[in-house]
């Protein structure tokens, strides 16, 4: 039995410790924002944040998360930042697919929580490994520049 703090609630799963925490999170808690994508921490749409960082959730075993702060695109309007991300990207209209923009989501309000006006390279370093297959990048730096903005 393993113990997590999802989205400040502590949940007890009974999954092997070396079983990936992004089934956990969509098999087991039912939180089908956080996608699988490649399956190899490549494309980022399975990001959730572990302790406030960025992670890419279908490479990180379940005892890595244990005692530690899990939080997912369910709870990210929570934050600041993520309330000002979720804004901006509804207001420039980011989203085409929409598919990898939960990952996007948690790594541009991880961006933001640490580092509140960026640079268009701070952005792009922060935000690699994310992929878009629709090419939004161009929208996701507007928006990540005008959620900067909002907090500021």
């Amino acid at each position: 039995m393993t113990d997590l703090n999802i989205n400040g609630k502590t949940l007890t799963t009974d999954y092997d410790d070396d079983t990936p925490l992004l089934w956990v999170i969509r098999d087991s808690l039912q939180m089908t924002g956080t996608k699988f994508g490649c399956g190899a921490g490549l494309c980022g749409a399975c990001t959730v944040h572990l302790d406030g960082q960025p992670i890419r959730s279908c490479l990180t075993p379940l005892s890595a998360a244990a005692g530690k702060k899990i939080s997912t695109i369910e709870a990210v309007h929570e934050s600041k930042a993520g309330e000002a991300i979720q804004k901006a990207w509804q207001d420039l209209d980011v989203v085409q697919c929409g598919y990898c923009q939960s990952g996007q989501i948690m790594s541009a309000t991880a961006l933001l929580a640490s580092n509140p006006k960026p640079t268009d390279e701070e952005i792009d370093n922060a935000m690699n490994g994310n992929i878009c297959r629709c090419a939004t990048y161009v929208r996701i730096r507007a928006a990540i520049h005008q959620a900067a903005k909002e907090l500021a």
